[in-house]
């Protein structure tokens, strides 16, 4: 008898369209890989890996950290889970482990839903349903999320891509940010205030070599593209080679990460660019936090372009 081992990451998708493939796993609905002929965009994983660092996962009904994993919403406080115990935080949600199911399914292009179920710490229920596409502009996911409990949710919501220019070392990247502030960050990476980072080490509104600075960063007060959206890019020092990602008009804050913490090969070998609706900790302050009321739904784009 022939033994089958089970991907780690679940049942896998892969959508193409030219050049373009990208992989989609049942485990977090997570974006597994996405290359263009034989260059890799994102720094994707095995399917018999567990996700590293967080990488390719939605990361809802909250991005980032929720300090002590403890919050009030509607004078109600709530208790999550400590997912990121160093740090005594709830960390990127509470769907990026969940198995999520295919619901349509095109050569290319493939809609995966979620149901969150009520649960300690956050006692609402939610419906996702997410699309993932490729075709000559790159890859794009449109996010839809619906309240299906019955009283208002709060919602926040990113994404973790690791973007690669495969043989440029993260220290000689050009990185351009659209940004004007960003989050001061306590040893724990949750927000204590914000500076201006025009002159700074931290100012990459014009593309700027990353150098050996490093980022797990959150930058705000975007300048914002003609469409509403703005985006991020790196790009090769020679020009030769770029990837941009971008975010429609729902995405305020963007968060820029090093891979520092990341071990072995993965050492500073590619460069999260995370698009977030709210800054980190979102729960606690209410800064832009979406409020979802029963029935409501929400929407909202992203992407990546080679």
């Amino acid at each position: 008898m022939t033994s089958v081992v089970p991907a780690k990451s679940g049942l896998q998708w892969t959508i193409e369209s030219g050049e373009h493939r990208a992989t989609l796993a049942e485990v977090g609905g997570v974006l597994r890989a996405y290359e263009v002929g034989d260059r890799e965009v994102v720094d994707g994983f095995t399917e018999q890996e567990l996700s590293p660092a967080s990488a390719g996962q939605v990361l809802a009904p909250w991005p980032n950290r929720i300090r002590d994993g403890r919050y009030t919403f509607h004078g109600v406080t709530h208790q999550l889970p400590l997912t990121e115990p160093s740090r005594n935080t709830a960390i990127h949600g509470l769907v990026n482990w969940v198995r999520w199911r295919l619901a349509e399914q095109a050569p290319d292009a493939v809609t995966l839903e979620c149901d969150l179920a009520a649960q300690a710490g956050y006692p609402w229920s939610l419906a996702l349903r997410t699309r993932w596409s490729v075709g000559p502009g790159g890859l794009r996911c449109d996010q839809e999320v619906t309240n299906t409990s019955d009283t208002e949710a709060p919602w926040g919501y990113s994404a973790h891509p690791y973007l690669r220019l495969p043989g440029v070392a993260v220290d000689d990247i050009m990185l351009r940010v659209p940004a004007r502030t960003r989050i001061l960050a306590d040893g724990r990476l949750l927000p204590i205030g914000a500076v201006k980072i025009a002159g700074s080490e931290y100012d990459f509104t014009a593309p700027r070599r990353i150098g050996d600075l490093i980022l797990d960063t959150t930058f705000g007060d975007l300048a914002y593209d003609a469409d509403g959206g703005s985006s991020v890019t790196i790009a090769a020092p020679a020009g030769d080679a770029q990837v941009t990602i971008w975010g429609d008009r729902h995405f305020a804050w963007w968060q820029v990460f090093t891979s520092d913490t990341l071990g072995g090969e993965r050492f500073r070998r590619s460069v999260a660019i995370e698009p977030m609706t709210c800054p980190p900790d979102a729960f606690r302050s209410g800064r832009d936090l979406i409020v979802l009321g029963p029935g409501e739904g929400w929407a909202a784009s992203w992407g990546v372009r080679p």
